[in-house]
């Protein structure tokens, strides 16, 4: 099971493409068009805490959870000194616990993807909703089956600034399961580069099964949207949003 600890090392500087400000945005939109602005919002599968800040800073308490230390340890990096919103906990998202119940919960960024087992990816989800007040929603996406066979799929991505150079290839291995193996080469203060590897797999999970895990859990699906937009998804759609709500 990856740790992500050596991607956690590189990951702000080579996902500077996402626009953290405008999808924090999106998700307050969303909060308060089906529901409400959170009070105590789960950001579940954090990362290095780009979503958990700004949604603090608009005046939400968050509890950002991770199952990586490194990522976790990079969030933190980033706290003001005895600032303690938000809050970090190192937790798989299948083994969630909280010390009681939040008003709203987020995963972002296909984080859920990358668990790999139906099983272990239907705990979670029960997991969130045993932790969401009644009526309140969880909103997270989904890379979709068609982007990782027509788009990751056996390609490589090269991403690079001033002192670090990634490769990234992909391996597609049949049943919406893309390995993914990254390595990371970044200068030290000498010159020399230094290199870090990291490989795990993402299972893209079909909007049936999505269905079928909420069922389970007692939420109800509220709207599926493509990424970023008000539009239905299609064939081709990469990212889906996914708004539910806790019965």
């Amino acid at each position: 099971m990856a740790d992500y600890d050596a991607f956690s090392y590189c990951y702000d500087r080579f996902t500077d493409d996402v626009d953290y400000p405008s999808r924090t945005r999106r998700l307050l939109e969303l909060f308060e068009r089906y529901d409400r602005k959170p009070t105590l919002l789960l950001d579940l599968a954090c990362g290095t805490g780009n979503f958990s800040f700004p949604l603090a800073n608009s005046g939400i308490d968050v509890i950002g959870v991770d199952c990586s230390e490194g990522m976790l340890a990079a969030a933190m990096a980033k706290l003001p000194e005895g600032c303690t919103n938000p809050l970090f906990l190192n937790q798989y998202a299948e083994e969630l616990e909280l010390y009681g119940t939040v008003d709203g919960a987020i995963s972002m960024l296909d984080s859920l993807n990358h668990i790999t087992e139906y099983e272990n990816f239907c705990k979670a989800i029960q997991r969130v909703s045993l932790f969401l007040e009644k009526d309140r929603l969880f909103i997270f996406d989904l890379n979709t089956p068609y982007k990782h066979s027509a788009v990751l799929g056996d390609n490589i991505f090269v991403r690079e600034d001033e002192t670090a150079f990634c490769i990234w290839q992909n391996e597609y291995a049949g049943n919406n399961t893309v390995d993914i193996y990254l390595d990371f080469f970044v200068e030290n203060k000498n010159g020399s580069y230094e290199r870090f590897s990291e490989s795990f797999s993402e299972v893209a999970y079909t909007i049936k099964e999505v269905q079928s895990a909420l069922d389970a859990a007692g939420l109800e699906l509220v709207a599926i949207l493509d990424d970023m937009t008000d539009n239905p998804p299609t064939e081709e759609t990469e990212r889906i949003t996914y708004i539910v709500r806790k019965k």
